[in-house]
């Protein structure tokens, strides 16, 4: 028999913890998790800790990682198809990358291993104010380059979508014949199921007549509930919804607050939305 090899395999390198709110302690919690999971067209600026600025987009050309502008500004994409295990850790090593990338060039793509997260470079007194686009025409925004083949392709697959302004992180969206909101809520996933379990027994969980809300999913640590509007009943756009889900956000609030014991009733309600739950990431 042979003598067993002797050679010793290199050590893997560190990697980050998994953490499940990926997001939390960052300024506009809800709206990083929109833009990353569903909002097709979207942008926000966010100030770093040394003052720099950093344009976060959902979606960059070919799912990139980030670019590094002629004018050295940095892009940083969302919409990513690499995930090493700590999200906000991948998005602050995206960053660092930009910064050693010549101007004019897209920023390559790397496990970025044990460093600090978005929470430890983001400026906490830093705004998260997001813009809506029609399609991804900001892409070419400030340069000579002119409308491609792939980015009308790209346009045209982006779904009219508008952000309410009575909540955070709330998103109505045309799919075809369908009318949905998403809300990104950023309280802790079980108080807010709890929450949610009073409002459906007491029939108080939609957000008025022509909508039903159609379940939940889980990403990155928080409940986003789904509703489904009847365009025949309720107005096209956010404008329609606003004022709704402001009553309701008050109504979940209360049901957050009341500590007594889930009754029968709102015990089944709450085990029919977990069974219509989704986890997404």
């Amino acid at each position: 028999m042979g003598k067993k090899s002797r050679r010793t395999k290199a050590p893997k390198p560190a990697r980050m913890p998994f953490v499940a709110r990926t997001f939390e302690g960052l300024p506009g919690e809800g709206d990083w998790i929109a833009l990353r999971e569903f909002v097709p067209a979207a942008t926000a600026t966010v100030t770093l800790n040394d003052g720099e600025q950093v344009r976060v987009c959902s979606l960059l050309p070919g799912s990139g990682a980030g670019i590094r502008r002629p004018d050295g500004e940095i892009w940083l994409g969302l919409q990513v198809l690499h995930n090493h295990g700590d999200v906000s850790r991948d998005l602050a090593g995206t960053i660092e990358t930009a910064r050693e990338t010549e101007p004019g060039n897209p920023v390559p793509v790397r496990d970025p291993g044990v460093g600090d997260r978005l929470q430890q470079v983001v400026d906490p007194a830093s705004s998260f104010d997001v813009e809506v686009h029609d399609g991804f025409d900001f892409w070419v925004e400030g340069t000579d380059a002119e409308g491609s083949d792939a980015l009308a392709q790209a346009n045209e697959s982006v779904s009219p979508t508008e952000r309410l302004t009575s909540v955070e992180a709330a998103y109505w969206v045309r799919m075809a014949d369908k009318r949905y909101l998403r809300w990104v809520v950023t309280k802790n996933e079980d108080t807010v199921l709890d929450g949610f379990a009073r409002l459906a027994a007491a029939g108080e969980e939609t957000l008025g007549e022509g909508t039903k809300l159609i379940g939940m999913f889980r990403a990155h640590g928080l409940l986003v509930p789904v509703w489904e509007m009847d365009p025949a009943v309720v107005d096209d756009g956010a404008a329609a919804l606003d004022a709704p889900l402001a009553a309701l956000s008050e109504r979940l609030d209360a049901a957050i607050a009341d500590d007594a014991p889930l009754t029968s009733e709102q015990r089944n309600a709450r085990s029919n939305l977990t069974s219509r739950q989704l986890t997404i990431r």
